[in-house]
């Protein structure tokens, strides 16, 4: 750390000890105020470590204090990753021009994307519209879509599927140059995007993304791209989104940064591609690739847009942006609060402000129902700023939420400031909404999110005749200016464009003048594109009785006669119900029965599907008595996803059934953790699975059954580690993501202890404490700081997983002396890696290779190896390298990206179980080459066709999900 890093440590360390003292708090009262550990508090206050982002926001919350503030001072005592000064070069040396020419760049990014628009602060004064992004950011959870359960016998794709772990963005991303990232609108992606784009130019970077240091972002809107036809190349890229430096930018300087793995393309809005754009966005995203293989990508889209695995194939990871947590949301809350009180006129309007801003937090605790509208930052501001402007009264759901957000904007915000007129005209609420209805109805029609400033004027200009008043005060241009100073929906994004302030409000308007425009056979016939999706559940809610019956009916009809998007359409159909107050009970129930033939599910993506319609599914959901151990799993797992009390209400059936027990237990952080932990957890009489990740869990645990396996996540000192494990009962541990925790020691007592996990624990070096236990199973990923020498004192040792880099180009010199049965190797061990000297563990059973490897013949010499699992970069390929290898019964392939099984039975002749897992729908697996196989068991996940399998034994094939007839 550098000397403004630790100036910057002692400042914050000495703000948040006079913080404490003048509140005159114990440690004991600030650690229970802010929910914090003793040894994340204690550090913090004494100096010894730059605390995360979460631990600042939850101090602050607990002393009072201006979080934005104590953030700054974080920030400045962060280690730096600035970049050198710029040198100085002589006229014509071209790396000077380019250097000198980044700098502006990173400067003009650091202007561009520094500041956050904050929806509802603009109501008193609308400079304090935007807020600085470092301290509105907050950063929310990503988690990996789903991961087949870990058993004993993972390669069998039939075993559960759990979700995988949530982590904050900038873990999530950690180490990640190729990512997909999906979220409802308003969820925070595009704000993800510009805090990247910040910190990667200004290289104040946070530890876990060092990966981007040097890096230069590029931020690249779709929604603008498309619109110009193709899309752009990268000497394109400044002038496409309108950046005013482009004319400066040395010749082929885009080029080189990106040719040279220097440069971090953020996309965003796959989703804002019209469907029939979508392959020619594709196209373009495979040729920067193939280009520029070397540079960072992170491509964001709304959860249905593109199916799962769509870019699998190019290296691209998926993650999903999480719900806000309640204890998101009350960050969010203070921030937003903080934030307006920057702009308050008085001390008088600041303390109001601070009294808002608690009873919200008491209202959201109070009222799960409003609480549940709080799951994307769009909503959580909507909710704060009607909170101030409505004096503490708040609508109660999400359409009125709306409707009164675009009052309060529209119309309210000016008589609050007693503004007049301030462009020579006055509109009424309803005027201003006709003309922004044109407007949205024409951007959805036209599938896209921003239009040109001439045809926004064109539109308004064809609407006038029809609103004499409106004319009579100005024409076309005047009326858009007064829409875009006054109206608070639209905005300029460049000076030849217009949009609205985010998609939500340009759906619901559009919604709305569909109806209008009686355009129920339109809406209909776009129902099947995912643009149109939110159009036409609000579309429903606008409607009167019998137009919205006259809608649903024509919809369930498509499904009906399209067994293409037959799903879609139905689910769709059953999602609308939701927001239909009043309905011929007829046309509900012909909408649910519809659902019903798609309930129950049966897979995890059928889970999630069924999910995305929302609570009024949980109605329909069967309980567990008659389903299949498929269903069952499904079932709790798509009640789990839609959370809240009713979602509650229906996994309490579930509780005793030990099928649905993974999904139940993963289940946890969707809700209230005593609750949760008090009506489902105490009751299951076993638990195979429990993940601890607050200090609330923590707390929960002590009265609940111990379960068998316990994942640890997050900064918990060794201390509360061993008294939350007590005598012990468990036979896993998994420590993730501890910075804390140093040495291994306090493992010792637990002698039925068999299998341990390091994950991402940088400061654990040693495991000689480990010597005399009775473990049997180690899995080290991404703990570099682990001393690999230790292996050698692990003499029961038998399956061993390592992911991360090894300090050996040679297999056989790993230092296990122990006989290992099962090795499993992950992408970082396998790159540079050789598979020579394997055969020094000749009881080797099983092989898991993440990677692909030289060397792998030698596999074939392991007289007892059984299991073989080939999965991400180590494809079927891999194959080629094996001599036949007669004694592997069972492989495991996946993500299946194609490729000619022939190979199977070539290499692999006595084979027994073969599964395959797709994970993208649209694959056509042919099983014709194996025909002469006949003993062959197969399992196979996702596959949307197969070929072939008439020539096997009707049992032979397991497909999951279960095709329905």
């Amino acid at each position: 750390m550098g000397e403004d890093g630790r100036d910057g440590l002692a400042e914050l360390k000495a703000q948040l000890r006079h913080l404490r003292a003048e509140r005159r708090l114990t440690m004991a009262g600030l650690e229970l105020r802010a929910g914090l550990g003793h040894t994340t508090a204690s550090r913090a206050l004494n100096g010894l470590g730059v605390p995360s982002e979460a631990t600042v926001v939850a101090l602050a919350r607990a002393l009072g204090a201006d979080a934005g503030h104590l953030l700054k001072l974080r920030r400045a005592a962060l280690p730096s990753t600035k970049l050198p000064a710029p040198k100085v070069f002589s006229e014509g040396a071209g790396a000077g021009v380019d250097e000198r020419f980044e700098e502006r760049y990173r400067r003009y990014v650091e202007q561009r994307h520094g500041q956050l628009s904050v929806i509802g602060l603009d109501l008193s004064r609308p400079d304090r519209a935007c807020w600085p992004l470092d301290a509105a950011y907050l950063s929310l959870e990503l988690v990996n879509p789903a991961r087949v359960r870990e058993t004993d016998s993972p390669s069998r794709v039939t075993g559960e599927w759990v979700e995988g772990r949530a982590e904050r963005a900038e873990q999530a991303l950690a180490g990640r140059r190729r990512t997909l990232v999906r979220g409802l609108a308003g969820g925070g992606k595009t704000t993800l995007l510009q805090w990247l784009a910040l910190v990667t130019a200004r290289q104040d970077l946070p530890a876990d993304l060092a990966h981007f240091g040097g890096y230069l972002p590029f931020m690249l809107p779709l929604r603008t791209l498309i619109r110009h036809g193709a899309l752009p190349g990268p000497q394109e890229f400044l002038a496409a989104v309108g950046c005013p430096l482009h004319d400066a930018q040395p010749p082929g300087w885009a080029d080189r940064v990106l040719e040279g793995g220097r440069g971090l393309l953020l996309i965003d809005g796959l989703d804002e591609v019209p469907q029939a754009q979508r392959s020619q966005a594709r196209h373009w995203l495979r040729e920067m690739l193939a280009a520029y293989p070397q540079a960072s990508y992170l491509v964001t889209t709304r959860p249905t847009a593109i199916p799962e695995g769509w870019l699998a194939e190019s290296g691209f990871s998926e993650l999903t942006v999480r719900p806000m947590s309640a204890r998101d949301v009350g960050v969010f809350v203070t921030r937003w609060h903080t934030a307006a009180a920057a702009g308050a006129s008085g001390e008088r309007e600041r303390a109001h402000l601070s009294s808002l801003q608690e009873a919200l937090k008491d209202t959201l605790r109070s009222q799960r129902d409003l609480a549940q509208l709080t799951t994307t930052p769009l909503l959580c501001a909507l909710v704060c700023a009607l909170h101030r402007d409505r004096h503490g009264h708040l609508p109660q759901g999400r359409m009125e939420l709306y409707e009164a957000a675009l009052s309060m904007l529209l119309i309210r915000r000016d008589r609050e400031r007693d503004i007049d007129a301030p462009e020579g005209l006055v509109l009424t609420e309803h005027q201003n909404i006709q003309l922004l209805q044109r407007l949205a109805y024409w951007l959805i029609r036209n599938g896209q999110t921003e239009m040109d400033h001439d045809t926004a004027q064109a539109l308004i200009g064809d609407a006038l005749p029809a609103m004499p008043r409106v004319a009579q005060q100005g024409d076309a241009t005047g009326v858009l200016a007064h829409l875009l100073a006054r109206s608070g929906l639209l905005r300029t994004p460049t000076a030849e464009t217009v949009d609205f302030i985010h998609r939500t409000f340009q759906d619901y308007l559009g919604a709305k003048a569909a109806v209008e425009a009686r355009d129920i056979p339109l809406l209909v016939r776009h129902a099947h594109d995912d643009q149109w999706e939110d159009v036409l559940r609000m579309a429903v809610a606008h409607a009167r009785p019998h137009e919205r019956a006259t809608l649903l009916r024509r919809l369930t009809a498509r499904g009906d006669r399209t067994p293409k998007h037959r799903t879609r359409l139905h689910l769709l159909a059953t999602a609308c119900l939701e927001n239909a107050t009043e309905l011929d009970p007829d046309v509900r129930q012909e909408v649910e029965q519809r659902s019903t033939a798609l309930l129950p599910p049966r897979s995890y993506e059928e889970a999630m599907a069924l999910a995305a319609v929302g609570p009024v599914i949980l109605g329909l959901l069967p309980g567990p008595d008659g389903l299949e151990d498929d269903e069952v799993e499904a079932v709790a797992r798509t009640a789990t996803e839609i959370g809240g009390d009713a979602a509650l209400t229906v996994l309490k059936k579930f509780r005793t059934n030990g099928e649905a027990a993974l999904a139940l237990t993963n289940a946890w952080d969707r809700f209230d953790t005593h609750d949760y932990a008090r009506e489902v957890l105490a009751h299951m009489p076993e638990l195979p699975a429990l993940a601890i990740r607050t200090p609330e869990q923590m707390a929960a645990l002590q009265a609940l059954p111990m379960p068998k396996m316990v994942t640890l996540a997050g900064d918990f000192p060794v201390d509360v580690v061993a008294a939350a494990l007590g005598p012990g009962g468990f036979h896993c541990l998994s420590i993730f993501d501890n910075a804390v925790v140093r040495d291994v020691d306090f493992v010792r007592p637990h002698r039925e202890l068999k299998r341990l996990r390091l994950v991402r624990c940088p400061n654990i070096t040693d495991l000689t404490a480990l010597a005399d236990s009775p473990l049997h199973t180690l899995d080290l990923i991404h703990s570099g700081a682990v001393r690999i020498d230790g292996l050698k004192a692990l003499a029961e040792l038998r399956s061993l997983e390592i992911d991360m880099k090894l300090p050996h180009q040679s297999l056989g010199e790993l230092p296990v002396s122990a006989e290992l049965t099962s090795l499993h190797l992950g992408s970082a061990a396998c790159r540079g890696l050789t598979l020579n000297g394997i055969t020094g563990w000749p009881n080797l059973a099983r092989l898991d290779l993440a990677g692909p490897v030289d060397g792998f013949a030698e596999a074939a010499s392991l007289p007892n190896l059984r299991d073989l699992v080939l999965i991400h970069d180590a494809g079927l390929l891999m194959l080629e390298q094996l001599p036949p290898a007669y004694q592997i019964r069972e492989l495991w392939l996946g993500p299946w990206r194609g490729g000619d099984l022939s190979l199977v039975r070539e290499r692999l002749p006595h084979l027994r179980t073969l599964s395959i897992n797709c994970y993208d729908k649209d694959w056509t697996l042919d099983l014709t080459p194996l025909s002469d196989m006949p003993d062959l068991t197969m399992h196979i996940h996702g596959a949307a066709d197969v070929l072939g399998s008439e020539l096997f034994p009707p049992d032979a094939i397991t497909r999951t999900p279960r095709p329905r007839t």
